[in-house]
């Protein structure tokens, strides 16, 4: 076999088109994916020279944009001393004052800072701290997790078995999975709405099941990809004083929702409580690095250790890369010094008055926004391949999945690029 760089230039798009497996994706009869050469700003330039702005953040993760030269210089820096070390044995200071950053931003009962490579296994992480915590107290017949229907954490085993087991994504593998409890998701979407029924099945199932619980897991305030749901502060309120009442532990994913994305800098600032366990990822590196978290507090860690063991049993390779490290620190402290909250406060305005004329639409079933969250639900499923298509042709980027368009762009973005956004958006509902 020839070797790449004998090859005609676009001829490793065809070689990636039969060999590369894209997410969530056939192999036999994939979609079109579009070659990206580079990426400046909220800009994606593809390999034919075509410009489109990602509404889409990378997946929630790049809201600096791209390019940004404080996080370019960051990694620059640490690849002099070093790319990588192994966290065994070991340690470095890009981790040290990562870590220490994070507790100072995160709830103040956070105390512990347990680094991964992905937000799934930063789950993982979670789910085996809630386990250990209860079979190092003498409690080991608390083995089960409880949730809400229409939540995603994550494509591992472990993730999956908390993720919808009907609506979702992992469905196929419900059998194999660990059975776990699930309970309808809240109908309120604010405190407005809310009413103490909203909180009656939940309630009743931790009554019935309490002793076999180790925690409840869910994503505060927003559901991401199992739906696009927001609800009502008032039940994370709720459910706090269950597991309190009930001696149950609480775990966030704020892998989607942290660092400003719902207007807070995490979603559960929305109700006001601390959870005992909290998962982060995805804009933690600023959409530079795969790098993710999971934190707990003093009181999980100490009953981690009552045993006389204390080990938490796992730690992957590339935990805590320095690389990583140093451009998370680095984002974080560009989020921190810039007025997010404004930013996320402008965006959220403008979604609003800009994509309530989709209401009006015969194929659209809601139009909810959420901080720089903004999501149009239709009464179909969409057409993916068609839909992108259009907006390609309006120099939009975004990835629409089930009946949910939506968009959840940089927090750099401008008034005229997140305008061309939405009146893609429009457009296509417009249309549909």
């Amino acid at each position: 076999m020839s070797s790449p760089e004998s090859e005609p230039s676009m001829n490793w798009i065809t070689f990636e088109r039969q060999h590369v497996w894209h997410p969530y994706a056939s192999m036999k009869s994939p979609i079109p994916v579009y070659p990206v050469k580079r990426a400046e700003g909220v800009y994606l330039e593809f390999e034919d020279g075509r410009r489109v702005i990602d509404g889409m953040s990378s997946w929630w993760s790049a809201i600096h944009g791209y390019n940004v030269p404080e996080l370019n210089a960051a990694i620059q820096t640490q690849i002099k001393d070093m790319s990588h070390v192994m966290f065994g044995g070991l340690t470095h200071r890009p981790a040290a004052r990562l870590a220490e950053k994070l507790l100072e931003i995160t709830p103040a009962n956070m105390n512990h800072v347990f680094f991964s490579d992905s937000g799934s296994v930063s789950v993982e992480v979670a789910m085996k701290m809630a386990l250990q915590f209860w079979q190092a107290t003498g409690k080991p017949e608390k083995s089960r997790l409880l949730t809400i229907r229409s939540g995603y954490h994550g494509d591992t085993f472990g993730a999956m078995s908390v993720c919808d087991p009907d609506s979702g994504m992992h469905h196929l593998f419900s059998s194999i999975l660990a059975q776990q409890l699930f309970v309808d998701a809240p109908n309120a979407t604010s405190d407005a709405e809310w009413h103490d029924s909203h909180i009656e099945s939940f309630a009743s199932t931790i009554n019935t099941h309490h002793h076999q619980l180790a925690a409840v897991i869910l994503e505060p305030i927003v559901q991401g990809a199992g739906g696009m749901r927001f609800y009502a502060p008032e039940f994370l309120r709720q459910m706090r004083k269950l597991c309190d009442q009930y001696d149950l532990l609480l775990i966030v994913d704020e892998i989607a929702t942290g660092f400003g994305r719902t207007g807070a800098m995490f979603a559960c600032e929305h109700a006001g409580i601390d959870p005992d366990i909290m998962c982060v990822g995805k804009a933690l590196t600023g959409g530079y690095m795969s790098l993710a978290a999971t934190l707990c507090s003093a009181r999980v860690c100490d009953g981690i250790h009552r045993d006389g063991s204390g080990v938490l049993m796992h730690g992957p390779t590339f935990m805590a890369n320095p690389l990583a490290c140093a451009v998370a620190l680095a984002s974080l402290e560009l989020l921190l010094a810039s007025d997010w909250k404004q930013d996320v406060s402008t965006i959220e305005a403008q979604l609003n008055a800009e994509l309530s004329a989709c209401k009006g639409f015969d194929a659209v079933a809601d139009v909810r926004i959420k901080g720089a969250i903004g999501v149009i639900e239709m009464h179909q499923r969409i057409d993916v391949e068609q839909v992108q298509k259009e907006l390609i042709e309006q120099g939009v980027w975004l990835r629409p999945f089930g009946k949910l368009l939506y968009t959840m762009p940089p927090f750099i973005i401008s008034e005229t690029e997140l305008r061309r956004i939405t009146s893609a958006i429009t457009q296509v509902c417009a249309n549909a």
